[in-house]
């Protein structure tokens, strides 16, 4: 099944950051996009998730123009089926760990994995404070809300950034496992090349166009 279509993205901020982007995905698939800092990735990855409008083309989620969309319908597509992991962990920071995932389980009628703590190391420290934790334990508190959800598509941006190398590769087997037993797919934002590497398909975006490498 056919999750998300680009149809001949381009956009432009001061300058022009990437022009005639097209690219499919399908479940159980996972993409990474690489590429030089101030490319366009993460502005890339906004346009994807619906975050941001792009300046000329059209994105297709589950087949269907997300600009043909009711505010309705689309606010109901963010909350049950798109999953999106940036830089910025956006988690309620006066909540603590727990209470950040009930809130994804709530509103997505889903229950928190205990499992999934564990394995991402954060079972212990859920009752503390978001400002209480690290950088990194932020981070996997943020991958593991967006799972909670259970979305049809990951939006990921440099997920593993802040992560050490056991944790980093624990995290990478969570969201690949994940797409498979969930029929989901993956974009990837990642300067992380072999974790992009082990991705089903490979682009670079480079000289303002996005080059298929895998």
């Amino acid at each position: 099944m056919n999750l998300l279509t680009a149809n001949k993205l381009s956009h432009t901020f001061d300058t022009n950051l990437f022009h005639d982007v097209s690219f499919e995905l399908s479940e159980k698939q996972s993409i990474a996009i690489i590429g030089l800092s101030g490319s366009g990735k993460s502005t890339l990855l906004h346009i994807l998730s619906t975050l941001l409008t792009p300046d000329e083309g059209s994105v297709f989620l589950f087949s269907k123009d997300v600009s043909t969309m009711s505010d309705k319908e689309l606010s109901k597509i963010k909350r049950d089926d798109l999953g999106l992991v940036f830089q910025q962990h956006y988690l309620f920071k006066g909540f603590s760990c727990k209470e950040n995932l009930e809130v994804a389980a709530m509103l997505s009628n889903q229950s928190i994995d205990d499992e999934l703590l564990k394995r991402l190391d954060i079972y212990e420290t859920k009752e503390q404070k978001i400002t209480q934790l690290s950088g990194g334990q932020q981070q996997r508190v943020s991958i593991a809300r967006v799972l909670t959800k259970k979305p049809k598509i990951l939006f990921v941006d440099e997920p593993t950034g802040n992560l050490d190398n056991i944790t980093s590769n624990e995290v990478k087997n969570i969201l690949f496992e994940y797409l498979i037993e969930y029929n989901a797919g993956m974009i990837l934002v990642t300067h992380n090349e072999e974790f992009a590497m082990d991705c089903d398909k490979v682009y670079r975006l480079e000289n303002k166009e996005l080059i298929k490498i895998k």
